[in-house]
């Protein structure tokens, strides 16, 4: 109850406040510290998605768009204080890009009445959206991810997993401990051994996990790691020959920058995907002609394509979508966070409209509602051709779980719900 006594406050004090010149959309990046390569092409994709509406279309609904970067180094306690300095500039959404962030700020946003987007990652359970109403985590989860790794192994073992062993690599933090009780669950249903291998942040040392999994010899290794982790990792598995296309990455392990430091010995590692790779996108063509060539690029425009330039931009590109449909709903273009909320909750990406915007092929159709905040769960695979330099999806995307992971997921939410009194609900 006190969560939608807070809700009601902030509308209320947002709308007896002066009308927002703009839309905000903080960035809370990362481009320096251990994890700096990977922030930085995610945070110039989502800035140049938003300066192209700018731009070319004279922001969404006819308002101009601000994106205020706030550094945080990927460090929690920084991300918090991030949040803090700007949810007052008129803050519409928070994507942290951060498990860690995002724990923290579950309970902070909900009583501020600010939606959060942890776009595949972040508490998983948030998907139930009668518990979690600020917070989603569309179009797939951590749980998925995982899954759909099982799934795909059980079709290259013509259905059958019965007597392996799958070794999860794992950043020893909240992120990298989010599948593993999904793992164990799928461990039990399909019968094969968990080997669970902690790696301690930053993720530079891993010769003992490396020497137990030589040791050892699980058939398949499945990542959740970030950062220099993944191709410390990479060079590791090179460096005692695991076969590559055994070795499956969750998307924060499937980068560019995670293959192409181990050169061809790379070839054939594989990474789960929720949206597409590459530049053959007619939004990018805009992006270089009303952004890159105009010399209003975040970056130096040499990222555009890569995987997380491309997850930045999916971000910011479903960020808009929610807030036209926001002011679609509410009849107004000067939306508020609370609006946003809803325009996130009634969110319908369908083919039609990602080839309207430039994407066509680019990620899976979803719905969004009130009970689930996570979209469908389809997952994709993608592999890395060390001698074409590049990432392809080698599957259609494809469901998780959703018998093992649906039930899971009502229970932490359920959890969650009790420890916080919260009444789960719809209104």
């Amino acid at each position: 109850m006190k969560y939608r006594l807070g809700t009601w406050a902030v509308a209320a004090t947002m709308a007896a406040s002066p009308v927002m010149a703009d839309l905000v959309f903080p960035s809370l990046s990362y481009r320096t510290g251990p994890y700096a390569a990977n922030g930085i092409p995610f945070a110039d994709g989502y800035a140049d998605y938003f300066t192209l509406l700018n731009e070319r279309d004279g922001g969404i609904g006819g308002v101009p768009v601000r994106v205020p970067e706030c550094e945080t180094g990927y460090n929690t306690e920084k991300g918090v204080e991030c949040y803090e300095s700007t949810k007052g500039d008129g803050a519409l959404v928070y994507q942290p890009l951060s498990t860690g962030i995002t724990y923290q700020l579950i309970p902070k946003a909900t009583a501020d009445g600010i939606p959060v987007h942890s776009m595949g990652y972040g508490r998983t359970s948030a998907k139930d959206g009668t518990v979690f109403r600020n917070i989603f985590n569309y179009p797939a989860n951590y749980w998925d991810g995982a899954s759909y790794a099982i799934k795909h192994l059980l079709q290259v073992n013509d259905g059958s997993l019965e007597g392996k062993k799958i070794a999860l690599v794992y950043h020893n933090s909240a992120y990298g401990k989010e599948p593993i009780r999904t793992l164990e669950e799928l461990s039990e249903k399909h019968g094969f051994e968990l080997m669970l291998l902690a790696v301690d942040h930053p993720g530079q040392e891993q010769k003992s996990q490396w020497l137990q999994i030589r040791r050892e010899r699980p058939d398949n290794v499945i990542m959740y790691g970030w950062g220099v982790m993944n191709q410390v990792a990479i060079q590791e598995a090179a460096n005692i020959r695991f076969p590559m296309e055994n070795f499956i990455g969750i998307w924060w392990s499937g980068s560019e920058n995670d293959v192409r430091p181990a050169g061809a010995a790379a070839d054939g590692y594989k990474a789960l995907a929720f949206h597409n790779v590459g530049d053959d996108f007619p939004v990018f063509e805009d992006i270089q002609t009303y952004v890159v060539d105009a010399g209003k690029a975040a970056g130096a425009g040499d990222q555009i394509g890569t995987v997380l330039y491309n997850r930045g931009l999916y971000a910011a590109m479903l960020a808009a979508e929610a807030a036209r449909t926001a002011q679609e709903i509410h009849g107004v273009d000067e939306i508020t966070s609370e609006m946003m909320r809803d325009g996130m909750e009634a969110l319908s990406i369908t083919e039609e409209r990602m080839t309207e915007l430039g994407l066509p092929n680019f990620g899976p159709t979803f719905e969004v509602s009130c009970e689930n905040h996570g979209g469908g769960g389809f997952v994709a695979m993608a592999q890395w051709s060390a001698t074409d330099d590049q990432w392809r999806l080698i599957s259609d995307y494809e469901q998780s779980d959703q018998d093992v992971i649906g039930p899971l997921i009502a229970e932490d939410a359920a959890a969650f719900a009790s420890e916080n009194n919260i009444t789960p609900g719809c209104n």
